[in-house]
């Protein structure tokens, strides 16, 4: 029993509480490789996340309230070829992020860290989200319309994130989202030959940014 008190009071000190501020604002750019198939349904041979495995890059942009979170994830997909698709969804979700580590900013006060400025160093954040997403077989030329998307869907997401702070605002960060989509190739949506479920993921690497209202 002292055993498990003890390495509860070890963690207890290295990780702080779960904590919520009022508004965050971030952005993040990211990169890596992302891979995906069709599971199940007519069309689930030609799942878009399939034919698009490989490097990807692009940017997501977000706001949190307390645990809310409400995003819009950008990706290109790349290939030896050139680009094979885009895929922009728009998610709202849940997380829950941990903060550990050496704590920086604020000032000192007899060797320990005071003030609204002091923030510690690492985090991971866990999340769930739903939304819906599009793809296409080429570039976006903007405005984005009905005639450019090969596939569109209703999609489910878990991911979970690593993260360093450079400072307040910028971080880098190592993040695995996992999602699972009901999707729709551009076309007649009751028509079951246009229909399948796929899953997919990625791991992504890249620089966030995050402005805080406590």
């Amino acid at each position: 029993m002292k055993r498990i008190v003890m390495v509860c009071a070890v963690l207890g000190a290295l990780a702080a509480p779960a904590r919520a501020d009022i508004l965050t604002l971030y952005a993040a750019a990211q990169g890596g490789g992302a891979m995906g198939r069709g599971v199940s349904g007519d069309a689930k041979s030609a799942a878009f996340h399939k034919g698009t495995s490989g490097a990807t890059y692009g940017a997501l942009v977000g706001a949190e309230v307390f645990w809310v979170d409400g995003w819009i994830e950008h990706s290109q997909y790349a290939g030896s070829g050139g680009l094979l698709g885009t895929w922009t969804q728009f998610m709202l979700g849940l997380d829950l992020k941990m903060h550990f580590g050496d704590q920086r900013g604020g000032h000192l006060v007899k060797g320990h860290r005071k003030g609204d400025g002091v923030y510690q160093v690492g985090y991971a954040e866990l999340g769930i989200g739903t939304g819906f997403g599009v793809g296409t077989g080429q570039q976006v030329m903007p405005p984005l319309d009905n005639a450019q998307v090969t596939d569109k869907g209703f999609l489910v997401q878990t991911s979970f994130a690593l993260g360093y702070r450079l400072n307040r605002v910028v971080s880098l960060n190592l993040r695995i989202p996992i999602q699972a989509g009901y999707m729709f190739k551009n076309g007649i949506a009751n028509n079951n030959s246009n229909q399948y479920i796929s899953v997919q993921g990625a791991v992504l690497a890249g620089l966030r940014f995050e402005f805080q209202l406590k």
